[in-house]
């Protein structure tokens, strides 16, 4: 990829992804953006990596690693107080660029990893309404699942905060992972109603390179690559890693597409694939052979497909017209999918904001 392609990348994540969400990162992407040394740096990374993510994530492992510089002072996640000002960039440009080897060896080597832990407070009515619908217990396979932490979801404590200071609870009521997300109400829906539980008979983890907690290093990479300005997000990270080492779940090492249908065989039962913010990183042409390949699986047993994508890179493929869900507001969008005889049934569930904290109900 040219150097000007890159630079147009990291534009994009600083306006259309950072901005009003990560001040930090909003600054640093803007001024890497008209930077040829530091947008150079991405040229390392592997076909379809190059991402705004993927440089943010490198720089704040190497902090990460090198706490004493003064440039930890802008970084939360590490400690630091300081906002944004005059010295952020210079002092940003001139660490990376004194480790560009070690930023290079990383951008050529790792793939953006994130485990929103918060998310589970998005896919947990989803599920729930698959497994109501199966009548019973159901299998999990998250796909792109990164370190497994949202296979977890029936073991975390939620807490849904309503208009009018009204709470919907759900999950275990002691539980070490507790999430809270605000949930409002289109026109024209009604609250959810979210069982206390769900009963799993099984799940796995499919991801091209799955995560190994277990490994020091490959914590700090998954911890790197949350946005060092939320870090109440890194917090929340370390105890659902905590909490899932007395549960470890079965993480397979394959690709979403070719290796879906071994993966799924692995699993008994009624079948509850999950995506969470994955096919953004499949090409349309991939995207389209998801969707087939989940509906073959569901030729042979029942399949539900609980996404929490942007309309256009996943619900679009199987319920397409909806532009009220196109995702212009930054929103994603909650889904469940089943196929009757061969015909996919969709339904839009909510308008999701991308790191859990709130969900919009949708009339169904």
């Amino acid at each position: 990829m040219d150097l000007d392609a890159i630079k147009g990348i990291l534009r994009t994540f600083a306006e259309a992804e950072a901005r009003g969400v990560s001040p930090l990162y909003e600054h640093l992407a803007q001024q890497a953006a008209a930077d040829d040394d530091v947008a150079g740096l991405l040229a390392s990374a592997r076909d379809g990596e190059v991402r705004g993510t993927l440089l943010m994530a490198v720089a704040h492992r190497l902090v990460q690693a090198d706490p004493i510089h003064p440039l930890s002072r802008y970084y939360p996640s590490l400690g630091g107080f300081d906002g944004v000002d005059s010295d952020t960039w210079p002092l940003f440009r001139s660490f990376l660029l004194e480790r560009a080897e070690k930023a290079r060896a990383l951008i050529s080597s790792r793939y953006t990893q994130t485990n929103e832990v918060r998310r589970a407070a998005l896919l947990y009515p989803g599920v729930a309404r698959a497994a109501r619908e199966a009548g019973g217990k159901v299998a999990l396979l998250e796909v792109g699942c990164s370190a497994g932490l949202l296979l977890g979801l029936d073991r975390f404590g939620y807490r849904y905060q309503c208009d009018g200071g009204d709470q919907l609870t759900a999950g275990p009521t002691k539980s070490a992972v507790g999430l809270h997300c605000a949930l409002d109400l289109a026109p024209g829906a009604v609250v959810p109603k979210l069982p206390k539980k769900l009963a799993l008979l099984d799940r796995a983890g499919l991801d091209r390179a799955p995560v190994d907690l277990s490994d020091e290093d490959e914590l700090a990479w998954l911890e790197a690559c949350v946005w060092a300005d939320q870090p109440d997000r890194i917090r929340l990270l370390r105890t659902a890693a905590a909490e899932q080492a007395r549960h470890r779940p079965r993480l397979i090492t394959g690709d979403g597409v070719d290796d879906l249908a071994s993966a799924a065989g692995s699993l008994e039962g009624p079948l509850v694939v999950l995506t969470s913010h994955v096919l953004a990183y499949f090409s349309a042409e991939k995207r389209a052979a998801f969707v087939a390949a989940l509906a073959e699986l569901a030729s042979s047993r029942p399949v539900w497909w609980v996404s929490e994508e942007f309309y256009g890179a996943g619900l679009e493929l199987v319920l397409p017209g909806r532009d009220d869900l196109s995702g212009a507001d930054g929103l994603a969008t909650l889904g469940v999918v089943r196929w009757e005889d061969g015909k996919a049934e969709a339904h839009a569930l909510a308008r999701t904001a991308p790191h859990g904290q709130r969900m919009t109900w949708l009339p169904l």
